[in-house]
């Protein structure tokens, strides 16, 4: 219920504003606002863009490794982990 606006709850705040800013100032805030918007817009869309590049080079880079990668099961080892390289 507090998330939505009706169309009274926007009038009311249309009127309010036209009040305090008056009718020369308004628009100017409107312009402002939009351009702030279509900036956040645009830096959101970039930004999810280079998530997916990176996520896709990451998949990539996984899949070739796993390519790359002999099984062990057709070497015929065992279930048991390899041991880690002891530097002395």
């Amino acid at each position: 219920m507090f998330g939505r606006f009706g169309p009274w709850e926007l009038i009311l705040v249309l009127a309010i504003a036209l009040v305090i800013f008056g009718p020369k100032k308004l628009p100017e805030l409107g312009r402002g606002l939009g351009k702030g918007l279509k900036e956040f817009k645009g830096a959101t869309k970039e930004l999810r863009n280079t998530v997916e590049d990176v996520d896709n080079e990451i998949k990539s880079e996984a899949q070739s490794a796993d390519e790359d990668t002999p099984s062990e099961q057709s070497e015929g080892s065992s279930d048991k982990e390899p041991e880690p390289n002891k530097a002395e």
